[in-house]
């Protein structure tokens, strides 16, 4: 069985070198992540390059994605590198503050003191510890400890209820951007966008950007922002975006733990619906940094948002500066295999009261309903852009698509997409003898045998951006 479901694993300290790399894309890891809140622009270069020679040498292109750091709210440092504080002692978040102590600390954005006021509850350390807002005072924000602990340098603040209006691109992501479309990254995440306005800018800057070296990202929104969920909101963003990650850790500490299921699932069927990609992450597999199996939760996390049909699952720290980053992306690549086979698939509720107005739309749906009659062994898809495998891609079908495509930048993106598996294949600009090509090739990859049924979508004239004209339904000989 072909694993539908994509996996997306951090590179870090512990997974840089090229022996261990080479273990993660052999493991199963379809597209690598470069974090943009650590390191150089150089750091991630280097990363990439090595990236793309290991996948060359292997024989198996993954994607990469950078993640912009974005505008995290965070305190500044401490004398002593932290303090410890119980529930009922006052203390102070001082915009003017250079160096924090025991009695007040300072802020890296300096704007939270107007973006508060009284009452107002403040969540640090990823809600580890909570503060309510007593009084706003020039730059200090006076606060109660409602939950003590330790806080140390650099730790993030949220909002309950989100509102703070820090930018999604604060001038360190702005420049990263510049650099992620230079070192050619396949997908570009944004980190904290409240509305659709966030994305478009992100966009401008994307093609701004790309009129140097003609490579076009596609961008992701991390949805992490208590007022990016509102459903009109939601969509607005999927709307101008190319997918959303269903970023749970930030998103969390906003809406509370128990939101966060249930928006998981709703972001997931929005974006399928959108014909968006969606990426669900954070603490899928957090045991794993230190352990060598994952907790059951875990496993059930995992499963759940693969039956959810999410297109990939994220893994951050644990293959990032984890002690079994191979091993983890092992054991997901088993869940993830293991759930699949349990989906349920109501194909043709799919196309109840659809109406499609592009061509290349209805032969991709097409396609995925002569394949669910007619019990097919493999969809062949030959696409210059990857719409029609992206079409396809939103429907759940045990039958594997193969997209088929000359062009190397499409064959990365395309590692994204659930239940597709791009393959490079340079065509004839004939489309029957294109066709020929694509069902030898499935027959030399053992994909398909003689008397499989298999079928294929083109477009004609070849080579044409969105033109899927053409589906045959071939038995192999």
């Amino acid at each position: 069985m072909i694993r539908a479901t994509k996996i997306v694993a951090t590179l870090g300290p512990a997974s840089s070198d090229a022996a261990v790399l080479r273990q993660l894309i052999a493991a199963g890891v379809d597209v690598v992540r470069l974090n943009f809140s650590h390191g150089t622009a150089d750091d991630h270069r280097a990363r990439a390059q090595l990236v793309r020679q290991v996948s060359a040498d292997l024989g198996r292109e993954v994607a990469i994605m950078a993640d912009l750091q974005g505008p995290k709210i965070r305190v500044g440092k401490f004398e002593s590198g932290k303090i410890f504080l119980k529930a009922g002692d006052t203390f102070i978040l001082d915009a003017a503050c250079t160096l924090g102590n025991q009695e007040r600390v300072g802020l890296d954005y300096k704007d939270l003191p107007k973006d508060v006021k009284a009452k107002d509850k403040l969540l640090l350390n990823d809600g580890l510890l909570v503060f309510e807002v007593q009084r706003v005072e020039g730059s200090c924000i006076h606060v109660l400890v409602e939950l003590g602990g330790e806080l140390s340098n650099n730790k993030g603040i949220n909002r309950a209820g989100g509102g703070l209006s820090a930018p999604a691109l604060t001038e360190k992501d702005k420049q990263d951007l510049v650099s992620a479309v230079e070192l050619e990254a396949d997908y570009i995440a944004i980190s904290f966008p409240k509305n659709a306005q966030d994305m478009l800018v992100a966009k401008a800057l994307v093609e701004e950007a790309a009129k140097k070296n003609q490579h076009q990202a596609k961008l992701i929104a991390k949805i992490e922002r208590a007022e990016a969920v509102i459903d009109q909101t939601l969509q607005e963003i999927l709307d101008v975006s190319d997918g959303i990650m269903v970023a749970r850790g930030d998103l969390a500490v906003e809406v509370g733990n128990a939101a966060v299921p249930a928006l998981q699932k709703k972001m997931i069927r929005m974006a399928r619906d959108s014909n968006k990609l969606v990426i669900t992450a954070t603490q899928m597999m957090e045991s794993m940094i230190q352990n060598p199996v994952p907790t059951r939760a875990e496993v059930s996390d995992v499963a759940n948002a693969v039956l959810d049909g999410t297109d990939a699952v994220m893994l951050s720290a644990e293959t990032a500066s984890g002690q079994y980053p191979v091993e983890t992306v092992k054991q997901m690549a088993n869940i993830c295999l293991e759930a699949e086979k349990t989906e349920v698939h109501h194909l043709d509720s799919d196309f109840f009261d659809q109406q499609f107005s592009r061509i290349d739309q209805s032969i991709a749906f097409g396609a995925l309903f002569t394949a669910y009659h007619l019990g097919v062994k493999a969809i062949a898809a030959l696409t210059d852009s990857g719409s029609t495998a992206l079409w396809m891609s939103r429907h759940k079908i045990r039958v594997p698509i193969f997209a088929m495509t000359p062009k190397k930048k499409t064959e990365r993106k395309m590692a994204l997409y659930r239940n597709v598996h791009p393959l490079r294949m340079d065509t004839s600009n004939d489309r029957d003898t294109a066709l020929a090509q694509a069902e030898a090739h499935l027959k030399n990859l053992k994909v398909v045998a003689a008397n499989d049924t298999i079928v294929l979508t083109v477009g004609e004239p070849m080579g044409a951006v969105g033109g899927t004209n053409t589906l045959k339904i071939v038995k192999v000989k």
